[in-house]
């Protein structure tokens, strides 16, 4: 996926109350029951249907690295929806998102004030508003540098402008060199 797009789907699985299948034969058990049989779970992730009825049975155990991953990702992609729905909801409608980052960020200003970007470590709780924008746009399957661009909005209206009360004038914001990003509930 992307780096924003990873933070916000780590984010919403925090709030899971149970933990996923760990090893393979558990994630394959899942897999058939949600998709509806061995053949469908074959050609998501690319093998045989033999193969997935070896795993489901617990003939086979130890899948390569690279499928060991993408069950990884299937399963957490699936697991508890209703959870992971209303986590969203209540991100979008009342508690907002907390992002948390470690970022080279600059901005557009007017003459005379210093844009120039710079390291910050910033904390900021983003309003509702920006949480449902940034899981809409996840969900409409949006690129990580349109996500990155909502975010960085929230980030100049709350944290740059202060809603208003100063940098009035101030542009656009914008990241550049990401050494940490994090996304919570």
């Amino acid at each position: 996926m992307s780096l924003f797009g990873d933070g916000l789907e780590a984010a919403v699985q925090k709030a899971f109350t149970r933990p996923a299948p760990k090893s393979a034969g558990p994630q394959m058990r899942y897999l058939v029951k949600k998709l509806g049989g061995t053949k469908p779970v074959a050609d998501l992730l690319g093998m045989s249907q033999r193969q997935v009825e070896r795993y489901v049975a617990g003939k086979a155990k130890n899948p390569r690295p690279a499928l060991a991953a993408r069950l990884e990702r299937e399963v957490k992609k699936r697991w508890q929806p209703q959870i992971r729905a209303m986590a969203r909801a209540k991100a979008a409608s009342t508690g907002g998102i907390v992002i948390d980052t470690r970022a080279r960020m600059g901005y557009t200003a007017p003459i005379g004030s210093t844009d120039q970007d710079r390291i910050r470590h910033l904390t900021v709780a983003l309003p509702p508003q920006y949480a449902a924008r940034l899981f809409d746009a996840q969900e409409a399957g949006a690129s990580d540098d349109e996500l990155q661009e909502i975010a960085a909005e929230g980030l100049k209206d709350v944290y740059f402008q202060d809603g208003g009360r100063r940098a009035g004038s101030l542009e656009e914001v914008r990241f550049t060199d990401i050494e940490h990003l994090e996304f919570d509930l």
